[in-house]
């Protein structure tokens, strides 16, 4: 049961960390978005014609592509605080898991130890009920 446990934690966390891989992917993409977008305002600006128009939906494309990014990065910090919850987590479950395997040990071993200590006893019973056998038919 425990060990089902730590695998859904696992499978949690696994899709938490594939959701921030994409997140992360996804402010590439903004960061790359806004480069281009300066550099299409630089070949503006170095035209003949100046056109105010493009130039003025360059500029408000670049500040959308700024709130973008300061949002993305809120959704990566929320998603990576998530992460270390999820992490914790699965360490806990972990932990749960390897006292019970010790605990399973050492229950193991003390059956054995039990096993061989009535093995003993009987067979130092065997040896007394043929050592008494021998003593009184010797006599």
């Amino acid at each position: 049961m425990r060990e089902k446990e730590l695998e859904a934690r696992q499978m949690e966390m696994a899709k938490i960390l594939s959701a921030l891989n994409a997140q992360r992917e996804k402010l590439q993409l903004i960061h790359k978005a806004k480069q281009e977008n300066i550099a299409a305002l630089e070949t503006l600006s170095t035209a003949e014609e100046l056109d105010i128009n493009l130039v003025q939906m360059h500029q408000s494309y670049e500040l959308k592509l700024n709130n973008d990014i300061v949002n993305q990065e809120r959704i990566i910090a929320n998603t990576e605080s998530i992460l270390k919850v999820k992490q914790k987590e699965v360490h806990e479950a972990h932990k749960k898991v390897e006292v019970l395997k010790k605990l399973k040990e050492k229950q193991e071993q003390q059956y054995y130890k039990e096993f061989l200590l009535t093995e003993a006893k009987e067979i130092d019973d065997i040896t007394s009920a043929r050592f008494r056998l021998n003593d009184a038919g010797i006599n």
